[in-house]
């Protein structure tokens, strides 16, 4: 039964999850939160740095936002909403661990020119030795991005990583279009001697959010909008 009632879930639009969600569903918040988790990691990771410190930070994203998802109206869409509760959650941590940079201080640290990361050539043909080279390119991927500067850093992961419109990138960031570009631009510019041409094919590979992962943090926000008693009794979720 349950895995029936899962399939029904899947395939909702949003519209109709958000309402199930609205009336306390369980598997309407699993849902929302299998589809949103890799973003939306990806976007808590970019500011924090830390794996471990991305899934406490999506997890009390979620938790907020789905005590609160009755409140939501839909100006924006679902994914946007969540991008920016897990943005103010991410940020929130970083200024009590340290001082936000200023941003003309990392428009000057910008002039002063990027530090270089070496990469191996490409990889060559399939096995064990070029899954390594791959393993170890991703790492220097994500090494180099973690080293921007935030305002670029997010920019690029939201364009260049999780492959978002310029749009949605400037109306999760809350950003002009025109500072989007700007910004990718020079991010671009600090990884170019970094990252070749011929790895861009693994950049959508960078930051895997493996299955165990998301399914750890889906079942932890589940059980504590459980205790919190923001879930419905399975079996008297409202009809879409």
């Amino acid at each position: 039964m349950r895995n029936l009632r899962h399939a029904n879930h899947d395939s909702l639009d949003e519209a109709g999850l958000v309402r199930l969600a609205q009336a306390g569903d369980g598997e309407a918040f699993r849902v929302i939160m299998q589809r949103g988790n890799q973003r939306l990691f990806r976007v808590a990771r970019g500011v924090v740095r830390d794996d471990g410190e991305a899934e406490d930070v999506l997890q009390e994203a979620y938790a907020c936002a789905f005590a609160a998802i009755g409140g939501f109206r839909g100006e924006a869409g679902m994914m946007t909403w969540l991008t920016r509760i897990v943005l103010n959650e991410a940020r929130g941590r970083l200024r009590r661990r340290r001082p936000m940079v200023q941003l003309d201080q990392i428009e000057a640290a910008q002039m002063d020119g990027a530090r270089v990361i070496p990469f191996p050539n490409a990889f060559g043909s399939a096995g064990p030795e070029a899954d390594a080279a791959r393993a170890q390119i991703r790492g220097l991927i994500e090494q180099a991005v973690d080293d921007l500067p935030e305002a670029f850093r997010m920019v690029f992961i939201m364009r260049d990583v999780e492959e978002c419109s310029i749009e949605e990138t400037a109306a999760t960031l809350d950003l002009k279009p025109e500072t989007v570009k700007t910004r990718l631009h020079r991010a671009r510019r600090m990884l170019r001697t970094a990252l070749d041409a011929r790895l861009a094919s693994t950049m959508v590979e960078a930051f895997p959010f493996l299955g165990a992962r998301c399914n750890r943090i889906t079942e932890a926000v589940l059980a504590r909008l459980a205790a919190e008693g923001h879930l419905v009794q399975s079996g008297t979720s409202a009809a879409v």
